[in-house]
């Protein structure tokens, strides 16, 4: 059983009720309505992207000509795309590849941004000050223009490979720093000297009392992030340089119905709602969450 000394407020609080750490924190989100609404509305939108395609009959990438830019009906209930292609076929299979995207870029830099923290808050010195003298470069340099730069790239062909490795180049300084300064702050607690002092390695250290204390910061983090790269995702398709057609993706369905965007609105109201609403869906669960582990709150 862990000394009182070398827990958090939360858990002391937690002990002092009977109850878990983490059981006391899926408690006070589930006072968070609207994080847990959006939880839920969330988790819909993931089910209908991965498991809708397989319901419907209709190919997302068959073109009929004949019938381009049919509006909603009762067969179409979306209606179709300048090229006669079912939109809500597209716009299911296009959420599948924004959502990849967004989880897979966002596992990837936060591992590496994850990583880079602990190495630079726990060694200190001369590697604490390269690491974060990278970390601020990186940090200095406009994102958007980079990502535009790397995406005109020849090292691949645009598509899901290469928006992710772009990405997650540019994803991790964010977590980095924000772990390497609570890591900075954990480093002098007593618990972390007294498993010094009995010799644990630094990698025990790390991984056993540092690490643990920091996953609250890489939770928030990673639902923020996630909206935040969807929108990245969706910016660099509209512009033709992320997610390349036929393939489909919210960003460039966006693109593709600029065109139309007075004779077929509806090609841009659904793939700009299903960006919009997953957006918000993400930052309202990440409120939630740093709220609900946030050692100093009330109960």
């Amino acid at each position: 059983m862990a000394d009182t000394d070398t827990m958090t407020t939360s858990e002391i609080a937690a002990r002092e009720k009977g109850t878990g750490y983490w059981a006391l924190v899926i408690r006070r989100l589930r006072k968070r309505r609207l994080a847990v609404v959006s939880m839920v509305l969330l988790l819909l939108m993931i089910l209908c992207a991965f498991i809708g395609p397989k319901l419907i009959k209709w190919d997302p990438n068959d073109v009929e000509l004949s019938q381009a830019l049919q509006p909603p009906s009762r067969q179409h209930l979306l209606g179709k795309d300048n090229l006669g292609r079912d939109e809500l076929a597209r716009l299911l299979y296009g959420g599948r590849i924004s959502l990849m995207v967004g989880f897979v870029v966002t596992f990837l830099s936060g591992i590496l941004g994850v990583l880079v923290g602990l190495w630079a808050g726990y060694a200190g010195g001369i590697v604490d000050s390269i690491l974060m003298r990278i970390n601020e470069i990186m940090m200095t340099i406009p994102e958007f223009p980079l990502l535009i730069i790397a995406s005109k790239m020849k090292f691949l062909a645009n598509g899901p490979l290469k928006l992710t490795i772009i990405l997650t180049v540019f994803g991790w300084v964010g977590v980095a720093r924000l772990i390497r300064g609570n890591v900075i702050s954990l480093r002098e607690e007593e618990y972390v000297e007294a498993a010094k002092a009995i010799g644990a390695s630094s990698w025990r250290v790390i991984t056993r009392h540092l690490l643990p204390n920091t996953t609250a910061t890489i939770i928030v983090w990673a639902t923020l992030r996630v909206g935040a790269v969807i929108v990245a995702e969706a910016t660099l398709s509209y512009f033709g340089l992320g997610i390349q057609p036929p393939l489909a993706s919210w960003g460039n369905m966006l693109q593709g119905s600029q065109t139309y965007i007075w004779s077929a609105q509806w090609l841009v109201w659904w793939p700009g709602l299903c960006i919009l609403l997953i957006t918000l869906f993400l930052n309202f669960i990440g409120d939630g969450l740093r709220d609900a582990m946030d050692p100093k709150l009330v109960l």
